[in-house]
Formats: C-alpha cells, sequence, structure tokens
C-alpha cells in the first residue's frame, strides 16, 4: 500500500487531513472506490501507525474539480434558436394551431413568432449564464420579462381573456422544456447539469408566468 513517511501536516499544521469516508463523499465516490484508488497510486495517501488511511482535503478538492464534468454553452450542444423554434412549430403543428401566442391576422402571427423567438433568446441566455453570472442572469431575464409583459397586454388588447391567455402561455412553454430535455439526453448531459437546467427553466419560466398574468390583468382593468 503506497505510503508517505510522514504526514504533511507535521510539516505544516494548517494542512488538513480526512479519514476514509469523508474523504470520499468529498470526493464523490464510493470508499470502496477511494481505497482502490489510494492502493493503486492514483491518489497519495498517509497511513496511520494504527492502519489507518489519511488523505489531504487539498488533494481531494483538486481531484474533485478535474472530475466535475465541463458546462459546455447549450447552442454547443444543440439547444440554439432556431432548434426551438422547429420544436415549436412541431408541436402545434401537431395540435393544429397557429404557431405561436396570439393568432388572428398573418401580420400579427408573425409579430408574436418573432417576440417569441426573442423569449427564446433570451431563456438561452439566461439558462447559460449560470449561477456565477448574476448580472448575465439579470439581464436576459430582464429581457424576457419585457417581452411577456408586451405579450400579456398584447393578448388583453385583443380581446382574449386570461383563462384562454394563460393556457396559451402554458402550452407554449411545453416545447421548450420538453425539447431542452431532449438534447440533454441525446448529448448524455450530465445528469445532475440536465436536473439543474430543467429546474432553472421551469422556475424562470414560473416566474414570467405571474409576469404575464399582472401584465394582463392591469391591461385589461
Amino acid at each position: 500500500m503506497p505510503s508517505a513517511p510522514a504526514p504533511a501536516s507535521r510539516r505544516n499544521p494548517a494542512a488538513s487531513w480526512l479519514s476514509l469516508g469523508p474523504a470520499a463523499r468529498l470526493v464523490g465516490v464510493d470508499p470502496d472506490t477511494l481505497r482502490r484508488w489510494a492502493d493503486a497510486g492514483q491518489v497519495d495517501v498517509f497511513t496511520t501507525p494504527g492502519g489507518h488511511r489519511r488523505f489531504e482535503r487539498r488533494a481531494l478538492e483538486r481531484m474533485r474539480d478535474a472530475r466535475r464534468p465541463q458546462v459546455r454553452p447549450l447552442s454547443s450542444l444543440g439547444a440554439t434558436p432556431e432548434r426551438l423554434s422547429r420544436a415549436y412549430r412541431r408541436s402545434y403543428e401537431a395540435r393544429g394551431q397557429a404557431i405561436g401566442l396570439g393568432g388572428g391576422h398573418a401580420d400579427d402571427r408573425e409579430a408574436y413568432r418573432k417576440d417569441g423567438r426573442r423569449l427564446v433568446e433570451a431563456l438561452l441566455a439566461h439558462l447559460d449564464a449560470g449561477p456565477a453570472d448574476a448580472r448575465g442572469r439579470e439581464s436576459s431575464e430582464a429581457a424576457a420579462a419585457q417581452l411577456v409583459d408586451d405579450l400579456g397586454r398584447r393578448l388583453a388588447a385583443n380581446g382574449i381573456g386570461l383563462t384562454d391567455a394563460v393556457a396559451q402561455f402554458v402550452v407554449a412553454r411545453r416545447p421548450f422544456l420538453t425539447e431542452l430535455g431532449a438534447i440533454g439526453r441525446r448529448r448524455t448531459l450530465d445528469p445532475a447539469h440536465l436536473a439543474s437546467l430543467y429546474e432553472d427553466a421551469s422556475a424562470v419560466l414560473d416566474r414570467l408566468l405571474l409576469r404575464f398574468i399582472a401584465a394582463h390583468e392591469a391591461q385589461a382593468a
């Protein structure tokens, strides 16, 4: 079993050493896996006189970070506005509905489609920004919120009641979430990352729905 002659903590009291269980949890693997890695020399380990393994926290943190999957932009996975637009087209054609929220005159439908595409672009930008880019997330969500506010007011002005408007909004969100999940599965996206994306997308769509309802009600009042 590989063993260092003495732990670095004897030379550097600030060094932190972990036993097998906590070390395995830090790296995110089963203790038996970490034990095998240590026995094979794939990870440094200090063995106490009593035969217990000790692992340096900083080395384990570097290993954990190296094992984390790289987060790729959604566009590189195929989640582009063009692809999402095609998903919307398939969804609405399957239902025999006009493409996009609203309906009515052809010019109105075209305006809805353009705004819908801009909304998809803002949502993708929001998801790509990630939690670390608070400013980017706020900016993209603000752009999406403005589009949703305009849409709510426009539908109310065109005489579409709140119940029907909300129903259309709910139907319109489904292709986005469905296609996002499908892309993640086809690209074998890390399950934890995919779940986080889906949860994030659902949360922002919920917030936008509340904005949509408020804008519709204010216009109809």
